[in-house]
């Protein structure tokens, strides 16, 4: 018998998948839940799917209203970024004004942000750019390994004025 948090939803790879289904995001996210022991709820569904909607980081705050509080609570999005983010199916990004902001990691590599700092605005770096801090990101954590650390990570961030960010004659951000 199947609990009652538990869903028979489609997306949860419960039932016929085709091939072009097999790959979606749902079902890579829902793969790794079940690979970690974490059961496939109506509200994780939820918020994965609003993760994966969005094309840059985003605060649970704004997951909560995205997926809508006859959803789910304030608290259960708290509860399953945080079970996401210990199995590794998000990525806090950074921090952004005190509130921390996230992604959904499907495998594909770290994307890197500037926040501009007059406006708050997120940009993602450019691949070059991306590729070039990934490869040194990955020096320094080879040489720390090799050095006997264990279960390293990083967490980078970058903040700076956007060009077409400019300041009023009494200090305020002023965007062009």
């Amino acid at each position: 018998m199947i609990a009652s948090t538990q869903t028979n939803h489609p997306l949860t790879g419960n039932g016929k998948a085709t091939a072009a289904k097999a790959s979606s995001p749902i079902d890579v996210a829902t793969a790794k839940l079940k690979a970690a022991g974490l059961r496939i709820t109506q509200p994780r569904l939820a918020i994965l799917a609003a993760l994966s909607n969005r094309a840059k980081p985003t605060s649970i705050e704004h997951l909560h209203e995205t997926v809508g509080a006859e959803n789910c609570d304030l608290v259960t999005v708290y509860r399953c970024m945080a079970a996401f983010e210990e199995i590794g199916l998000v990525r806090r990004a950074f921090f952004h004004n005190g509130t921390a902001l996230y992604e959904i990691n499907l495998g594909q590599p770290p994307r890197y942000h500037v926040v501009c700092k007059s406006t708050d605005e997120v940009h993602e770096l450019d691949a070059e750019t991306s590729d070039e801090l990934r490869r040194s990101i990955e020096v320094v954590q080879e040489k720390l390994r090799a050095k006997g650390y264990t279960e390293v990570s990083h967490i980078v961030e970058f903040f700076g004025t956007h060009p077409t960010a400019t300041r009023s004659n009494h200090g305020m951000p002023v965007v062009r």
